[in-house]
This record gives structure tokens, C-alpha cells and sequence, in this order.
């Protein structure tokens, strides 16, 4: 992605947090015919040994599983928070309007994994993400009921081999700042992320935010 030097983020920590709180996904490969093919599916983000790994499943009927198979090069892409920024959060008025975003682009490269209990044990995963009381439920369905629902799914982990993390929100321009938090303040749920995510990049010292 197109990434200026003020907006780029080298801190792994805080693309990890991106992630871990924004960790639905566009998965993008290319289909048969090159065309790009995309899912929208949440990924589950560990670290081994220093890598980052994703984990996350698609339902058997979907051909992006054959395209990982045959193609195990894709990229990751996670959106966060985003809002509209009026120019008239400066001072004077030669100004004009942009948007500002969080995002992180990972390259990876695909393993699928059709054993039973590795995706039960991935399935346990995503739920520790997002519903951690579910996972006596899921143990509660029964043997039967639980291999049918993970026969219908094919698993992946996704090997991080690069990744970009694009943080921006006006950094360069420090006048805007104070009008910025006191508009995120009063927005809507992306403005009160942006300006939370403003005042967590005010904490990092610069050398290490970039």
C-alpha cells in the first residue's frame, strides 16, 4: 500500500493490537484465472518464535481453499477505525479534507490443515477470541454433531512472511491535534477509536512508533 513515512508504523506491538482488535479480514489470492478472489473471514494472530502466524478456517464448499492450495502466496488485509477529517480542525483555512484510517497489510504464505483435531484445537482459538463461554457449548454438542461441523470446514494457517502497518492520523500536522481530540471525543464509535488511538501514539516515543 502507499505509505508515507509519517504514517508508517514499525512497531510490531501496536500492529499486533490493531489486529487482535479489529481481526476481521479481507483474504486475497488469485483465482484460476488470476483474477483476484477475496474472502471476509476473522483470523486468529499468535507468535512463534518471533513470526506471526494467522490462523482461520473457510467452509469446504468455498474455492479459496483450492486457490491456497495451489497458490499458497496471498495477502492479509485488516481495516480499522476511519473517519472524515474537516479541515476545520486547523487554525487557518487553506486547508482540504481527508480521511483518516488505521490498516495493516500482511503478506503470507498458506498450509491448510484438514486433520480433526488441529481444526477443533484452531476452532478453540477463535473462540477464546470472541466468545470464551461458548467453548463448553461446543464441547457439549456431542462427538457427532462436532466432526459433521468440522468436516464442512477446511483450516489454514497463514505464515506472516511481511507486513506493512499504516497508522494515519495527522501526525504531521500537530495544529490540527488538540480540535482532532476534542471532535473524536464527541463522534461517533470509529472517531472515539481514532482519537483512543491518537492518544496511545502520543505515549510511544517516535523511534518507536516508526
Amino acid at each position: 500500500m502507499y505509505l508515507p513515512a509519517q504514517f508508517n508504523c514499525m512497531n510490531a506491538a501496536l500492529a499486533a493490537r490493531l489486529q487482535r482488535e479489529y481481526p476481521f479480514a479481507s483474504l486475497i489470492s488469485h483465482d484460476d484465472e488470476g483474477d483476484p478472489f477475496v474472502t471476509h473471514l476473522p483470523l486468529h494472530l499468535e507468535e512463534r518464535a518471533g513470526q506471526w502466524v494467522l490462523l482461520g478456517h473457510v467452509s469446504r464448499g468455498n474455492a479459496h481453499a483450492r486457490y491456497l492450495q495451489a497458490r499458497p502466496r496471498a495477502l492479509v488485509t485488516f481495516q480499522g477505525p476511519h473517519a472524515y477529517l474537516s479541515p476545520k480542525v486547523y487554525p487557518d483555512l487553506v486547508r482540504v479534507p481527508t480521511w483518516n484510517y488505521l490498516a495493516l497489510h500482511c503478506k503470507v504464505s498458506a498450509t491448510l490443515i484438514d486433520d480433526a483435531t488441529a481444526k477443533d484445537q484452531l476452532l478453540k482459538k477463535l473462540i477464546g477470541d470472541h466468545e470464551p463461554a461458548y467453548a463448553a457449548q461446543w464441547r457439549g454438542l456431542g462427538e457427532e454433531y462436532a466432526s459433521k461441523m468440522l468436516s464442512a470446514i477446511v483450516a489454514f494457517e497463514l505464515a506472516v512472511t511481511h507486513w506493512e502497518c499504516k497508522l494515519k492520523l495527522n501526525q504531521h500536522r500537530p495544529e490540527s491535534h488538540p480540535a482532532m481530540h476534542q471532535g473524536y471525543h464527541a463522534g461517533n464509535d470509529h472517531d472515539r477509536a481514532l482519537g483512543e488511538w491518537m492518544e496511545r501514539l502520543a505515549m510511544v516515543p517516535s523511534k518507536d512508533a516508526a
